[in-house]
């Protein structure tokens, strides 16, 4: 009987120390994800204002007679 208390407490600390690596990776990648929202939304705005630039400058060009 001790030895299967013994074998249970073994496996029991295993399933915390996993859930604390678990736990450890999960806030890792959200703050990984965070980092690439920001990027992504910097990026989108690069984009929207490269987008509005080349529009004027579409605008400006002559129209051919």
């Amino acid at each position: 009987m001790e030895q299967e208390l013994e074998a249970l407490a073994g496996k029991v600390e295993k399933v915390v120390d996993l859930v604390g690596r678990l736990q450890s990776d999960n806030a890792a990648l959200k703050q990984r994800l965070a980092a690439l929202e920001a990027e992504r939304d910097r990026l989108q705005q690069n984009m929207d204002t490269a987008r509005t630039r080349v529009e004027a400058l579409i605008g400006q060009l002559p129209e051919d007679a």
